[in-house]
């Protein structure tokens, strides 16, 4: 069956619709925010700040989130986590009109993180829920593909809203992009989801099993924890406005076309995997496409030409698709439905760190040493955690097909 063929399936388009404007919403949001606190502080560490608040109330709530997401309507769930983010999307539009503290900002994205906990685990849980197991894997790489639409049209636009309207146009775009979202999820129907089952067993025990699946499943575990630090370590997304306007000097519309070029890789690299998803040597690939991800990293660390440095993002964002490609397929291929909720909220809070807390990681660092110097020891760190993982996860190494990352039954 063709793989194209996916598109056709009963609520995968509304899936992919609400998703893609919730998607939207979020770049869009991320490019101002970061822009507006390094105009208002025109400090790094500020930068730096701005991914923390996120990343602490993630961390605390992710396992609970994911326990909740296996016990009641998935649905419902993200609908729910998307009004939230909504109401940060009006909070943040509220404090742009008013000039407030930058106190505030971080307020809000604190209750943003909180609503980000369910949306992350909610998101991945419900997809093998709307496709058959058959065509899941090019499902994963089309659903992949048109996310990576978002990150391309969301930044550059959001940066554009921003230099015309400033914060009170951008953030009602937001506000609308999240509202939209949440209204098309009535209208994707769950025809794969398996009935829900009792739970006999305590809260935290029920918290602690994905984190027990995992560990019994090195490849899993190699997998996700390759991401964590590769991203972690050597991600330059949070130095994007200091190189826009110290480094490149290209300005607002300049950071939304930054933000967007990894997007670029992304959607070409995806777009291709949707119409011919692979399932051969796929731990080799993944390690090669995280090399290639640190390398092109690089090539952006070093760069003082816009042209160059757009060409090196995008080519991170095609590694990184690749990446997680593979990751999620392995992920999903490999985890019970029942236990679903649990094992993408761990995988969530890994992806959660290597996200936020690398945005903290690299502003701490850019203050300290300068932008430069941190993009540079990053992507440096990001080839040595490859090659580190290469040798230590044999079986991740070795892993052929993604049905290989199944448990072995009984």
């Amino acid at each position: 069956m063709s793989a194209a063929s996916v598109y056709r399936l009963p609520g995968f388009l509304p899936f992919l619709a609400a998703r893609l404007l919730a998607v939207f919403a979020v770049q869009i949001q991320a490019v101002v925010v970061a822009w507006q606190v390094y105009d208002i502080t025109r400090d790094p560490l500020a930068l730096a700040y701005v991914g923390l608040a996120q990343f602490v109330p993630m961390l605390l709530l992710l396992l609970p989130a994911g326990d909740l997401i296996d016990r009641f309507d998935r649905r419902l769930i993200l609908m729910l986590s998307w009004l939230a983010e909504g109401l940060c999307a009006a909070a943040l539009l509220g404090l742009s009109l008013s000039e407030a503290p930058i106190t505030w900002y971080y307020a809000v994205l604190v209750f943003y993180g909180c609503a980000r906990a369910f949306t992350g685990p909610a998101l991945s849980s419900l997809l093998p829920q709307i496709v058959p197991r058959e065509r899941l894997a090019a499902a994963i790489a089309a659903n992949s593909m048109i996310m990576r639409a978002a990150t391309i049209s969301g930044p550059v636009l959001g940066g554009a809203l921003y230099a015309i309207g400033g914060g009170g146009l951008t953030y009602s775009t937001c506000l609308l992009g999240f509202l939209a979202g949440a209204a098309l999820l009535p209208l994707v129907p769950v025809r794969y989801a398996q009935p829900m089952q009792a739970l006999e067993t305590s809260a935290w025990a029920r918290f602690t099993a994905g984190i027990g699946f995992i560990r019994s499943r090195p490849i899993i575990l190699g997998t996700i924890s390759l991401d964590l630090f590769a991203v972690l370590l050597g991600g330059v997304v949070a130095l994007l406005p200091i190189y826009a306007q110290e480094v490149l000097e290209v300005g607002p519309t300049g950071l939304g076309l930054l933000r967007s070029a990894m997007a670029v890789g992304e959607v070409a690299v995806g777009l291709y995997l949707s119409m011919r998803p692979f399932n051969r040597h796929v731990g080799l690939v993944m390690f090669a496409a995280v090399a290639l991800f640190g390398l092109a990293n690089l090539v952006f660390a070093l760069s003082s030409l816009f042209w160059l440095s757009f060409a090196a993002l995008a080519v991170a964002g095609g590694a990184d698709m690749v990446s997680m490609y593979i990751r999620s397929s392995l992920i999903q291929f490999s985890t019970p439905d029942a236990m679903r909720g649990r094992v993408n909220a761990v995988n969530m809070l890994f992806i959660g760190s290597s996200n936020e807390l690398g945005e903290f990681r690299a502003g701490t660092s850019a203050a300290w040493f300068g932008a430069v110097p941190a993009a540079l020891l990053g992507c440096a760190c990001t080839l040595t955690v490859t090659g580190g993982w290469l040798l230590g996860f044999k079986s991740l190494r070795r892993v052929d097909r993604f049905e290989d990352a199944a448990p072995a039954k009984a």
